[in-house]
């Protein structure tokens, strides 16, 4: 059964949206541009992959002399000519090749320089930090064994999900192992990046969502993504943005230009504000932490990220209510998870609906938490402050449009997003108000699109169902208003919006970052073998299949 999920996993190894690499590695091989043969490059933070090339050719050459092309991938090896060639892993910096006799691989490096080398007795490729390669010898056969035996192991974790849902999950389980890198800075950390293509850190708010699907079969490994998000408080109790191998991304004096210039080409009218500002994640750390615990308890654990978690909900209230109003704003788009929402084209600092609802939710957590594991602590104020929180929230709600708004520099922003949904998570909102979101769900002129939930309406002149956040349909929106809805009393509907959004994912492909809410595929500009899509179908799938 291991190896048929594996087998699953490979029928969407296409080496195109999906590249062949391994659990730690920085290798990643995807198919050449002109169909003959493979690329190779590296995976490294803020880097394009274009500008990480270690190969541009790797073509693979029979004992007649005829290019043997891919005929089969699979997570452990690469196929050529139907077996006479195989590629794999030698060690997470080390490709290895072997094949017939008379068998040779052409190698054409970025800087223009051809070579080639017999097969018949193995050959490896050892790529360094600096991108050069070295080629060494070694045993091939050894080689696939120990890679078998790592992705054997990986997929013995995969959980057992409903039969249509099995294949997907594989992929999305292979996903979330393929998208393991080691953090050196942090020792043998194994931090899971939203992406080795392009996303190569640990984000906060990722690592929340992957935990999340990663508990089903790798517990002890969810924990770590949380460990990891937690372990670098500032010292006001702010949690940073990013980890990654050069430190952490928690103020906008850390942004690298490519990042400033980025968010300015991105579609707000907001540039980055000349003070520096934090930069962290919305609170969903007590809600991700709860999740992990609910499927394999550890109390010390559970102890120990509570206090950090606890100090950085104190630090939103005491170092992130801009306006000192009492609620807690962002103060740059980064802080949200939705970069370019339209809610941010007005001035900074924004209030919105789905940091209040994440805010009211954590305090209630932490709440519970506590009283879990610090039997006698005083929850008094965390439930009183989410209270307060809450009658808050309740003052963005518009009932002249029947919707909640954000409010950026006091200014209401009448974009209607899926931030306005997410005060469903509370559970705890008038009756009124919760059926008014429901229906706005149900809408087909709003939110109730052919493929699901946009993150923008699609009657409002800021929709386009191609930009980021600001129309596609993306896997946690989905999957927290889902929550919202069950909290709020709707479970049929949550479950309705569940199975929409596991079909999405199968119609479309694979777990990319984001997808046309009107085609179901995936969107022109986003990422493929996506972390938290690929945990979160997971995660949905479990639930679907109970």
């Amino acid at each position: 059964m291991m190896t048929d999920l594996a087998a699953l996993a490979g029928r969407h190894l296409d080496l195109v949206s999906a590249p062949f690499t391994l659990p730690r590695s920085r290798v990643l091989v995807f198919r050449a541009d002109d169909g003959e043969g493979v690329r190779v490059h590296t995976s490294e933070y803020e880097r394009r992959l274009s500008e990480c090339r270690v190969l541009d050719a790797l073509i693979v050459i029979g004992a007649g002399g005829e290019v043997l092309p891919v005929t089969d991938v699979h997570p452990a090896r690469v196929s050529f000519g139907g077996g006479a060639v195989t590629l794999t892993f030698a060690d997470p910096s080390t490709l290895s090749l072997g094949g017939a006799p008379g068998s040779r691989v052409r190698l054409r490096r970025p800087d223009g320089g051809l070579e080639e080398h017999p097969l018949d007795r193995g050959l490896g490729l050892h790529v360094a930090a600096d991108r050069t390669v070295a080629v060494v010898h070694g045993d091939h056969s050894a080689a696939l064994a120990a890679t078998e035996a790592i992705w054997t192991e990986w997929f013995a974790k995969c959980p057992r999900v409903r039969d249509d849902l099995q294949e997907m999950a594989a992929f999305c389980w292979w996903v979330l192992g393929a998208n393991i890198v080691e953090l050196p800075s942090l020792g043998d950390a194994r931090a899971i990046v939203p992406s080795k293509i392009g996303y190569v850190g640990l984000w906060q708010w990722d690592a929340y969502f992957i935990a999340v699907g990663l508990r089903h079969g790798d517990p002890e490994l969810a924990r770590e993504q949380l460990d990891i998000a937690f372990r670098f408080p500032q010292p006001d109790g702010q949690l940073p943005d990013v980890v990654h191998e050069l430190g952490v991304l928690a103020t906008s004096d850390d942004l690298p230009e490519s990042d400033r210039a980025n968010l300015r080409r991105a579609g707000s009218q907001i540039a980055d504000p000349s003070a520096p500002v934090p930069l962290t994640k919305p609170p969903l750390a007590a809600w991700a932490l709860r999740k992990v615990l609910d499927v394999e308890d550890a109390p010390d654990y559970a102890r120990r990220q509570l206090a950090r978690i606890v100090r950085s909900q104190d630090w939103w209230f005491a170092g992130s209510d801009l306006d000192h109003d009492g609620m807690p704003e962002y103060g740059h788009p980064y802080s949200s998870g939705l970069d370019d929402s339209p809610i941010f084209d007005g001035p900074l600092p924004t209030a919105a609906p789905d940091l209040g609802a994440y805010l009211v939710r954590q305090d209630r957590e932490i709440a519970d938490l506590l009283r879990r594991y610090e039997p006698g602590a005083d929850v008094s104020r965390f439930e009183q402050r989410a209270e307060t929180s809450q009658e808050l929230l309740l003052r963005m709600w518009d009932p002249e449009r029947g919707r909640f708004l954000a409010f950026g520099g006091g200014e209401p922003q009448l974009s209607d997003t899926v931030v306005g949904l997410m005060p469903l998570l509370t559970g705890t909102l008038p009756t009124s108000i919760a059926e008014a979101l429901r229906a706005a769900v149900d809408d087909p002129e709003r939110f109730a699109l052919p493929w699901g939930l946009p993150t923008v309406a699609a009657s409002d002149p800021d929709y386009s169902d191609e930009r980021m956040w600001r129309g596609p349909v993306w896997v946690n929106t989905s999957m927290l208003v889902a929550e919202g809805l069950e909290a709020s009393g709707y479970p049929e509907r949550a479950r309705e919006l569940r199975e929409q959004t596991v079909a999405l994912v199968i119609h479309g492909g694979g777990p990319h970052e984001y997808f046309n809410p009107h085609t179901g595929k995936k969107a022109r500009t986003a990422t493929t073998a996506f972390g938290w899509s690929a945990a979160l179908f997971v995660d949905l799938a479990v639930t679907l299949s109970r």
